[in-house]
């Protein structure tokens, strides 16, 4: 194979995947490949000697811990979801908040007065804006079609340096989903979590950085916002989970907490595809547990760019039957 100067911009040649040049949302962040590995960053540059993260969270927030030989210890959360501080935070020590399904944004900006070395989880709060001078992060394949990708902002930089990383074969899962369809790319969508797993930190990859670029934000942002209203209107009649402050927020999902069984099973028959807040949570809690409870119930609906109003009355409709 012939090798070639890069620096010089090629010039003929096949067309390349056209797609729009917009601005990336979080243009002063760090930009990595993944959450857990800005959790991961974050842990190392200020060498924290223990850590205490929520039972309610998704397990691979354990991988970086354990790749740094990091004690952790859980802790509970309230109805609210809110931490029951029973506990204090040693200077050494570090507390992770998950800023849940983006709604907990108020609550952080009084959090952040009371704990220190407090690290933000927002994958789920995309659209959050980070507390001044508070550690926090990013998934970017949260909230849209990127095959990976991590936002950071940390109050402590490093002279740390990653190499890129590269994400071509990471997007088969998104290619299906155009030209087939979402149950078609599923089992690639799976893979790639599993190639995503136990990774070094690197910088974001050229490819998550140009589609990144692409996203129009302010409609993502808006039909997020409209859709969660219009399911709080229809349905925060049944939901089991007090929402404190639902307008203004642009979350991941519509977290509806309702007491039935098999509803998500009969959801996804009418491809309404719910996904469970975390099946590792059943094992590192027991059934008087509140998170527990959470994970068993709740049932995170879609809400996304890629859906209007006629959509979310759809799941409405066969909600209303079920609940």
């Amino acid at each position: 194979m012939r090798h070639y100067n890069k620096r010089v911009k090629a010039l003929g040649g096949y067309l390349e995947l056209q797609l729009p040049l917009n601005k990336e949302y979080y243009t002063s962040l760090i930009k990595l490949n993944t959450g857990r590995n800005a959790f991961e960053y974050l842990l190392r540059v200020n060498r924290y000697a223990a850590a205490y993260i929520p039972y309610f969270t998704c397990e691979v927030m354990l991988e970086p811990l354990r790749k740094l030989k990091i004690p952790y210890h859980f802790y509970t959360i309230n109805r609210n979801l809110e931490p029951v501080l029973d506990f204090e935070v040693g200077k050494d020590e570090c507390l992770l908040y998950t800023n849940y399904f983006g709604i907990k944004q108020d609550f952080i900006a009084a959090l952040s007065q009371k704990v220190p070395n407090l690290i933000i989880d927002n994958t789920q709060g995309f659209f959050s804006e980070p507390v001044e001078n508070i550690d926090t992060f990013y998934s970017c394949r949260k909230f849209f079609g990127v095959p990976d990708g991590a936002y950071l902002q940390s109050k402590k930089h490093s002279n740390l340096k990653f190499e890129r990383d590269v994400s071509t074969g990471r997007m088969s899962h998104l290619l299906k989903c155009i030209d087939l369809s979402i149950e078609e790319g599923y089992e690639n969508f799976v893979e790639n979590n599993m190639i995503l797993e136990n990774n070094p930190i690197r910088t974001m990859s050229k490819l998550t950085g140009r589609l990144l670029k692409s996203i129009d934000y302010e409609f993502c942002k808006s039909n997020r916002k409209n859709n969660f209203q219009f399911l709080h209107q229809e349905l925060g009649s049944y939901n089991k989970l007090v929402l404190s402050n639902p307008n203004g927020v642009a979350p991941l999902c519509y977290p509806l907490l309702v007491d039935k069984e098999n509803v998500r099973k009969r959801l996804i028959s009418k491809r309404i595809f719910i996904p469970t807040y975390w099946p590792n949570v059943f094992s590192w809690t027991t059934e008087k547990m509140f998170e527990y409870y959470l994970a068993k119930n709740l049932l995170p609906l879609p809400i996304d760019h890629r859906y209007n109003q006629d959509d979310m009355q759809r799941m409405v409709n066969y909600l209303k039957q079920l609940i």
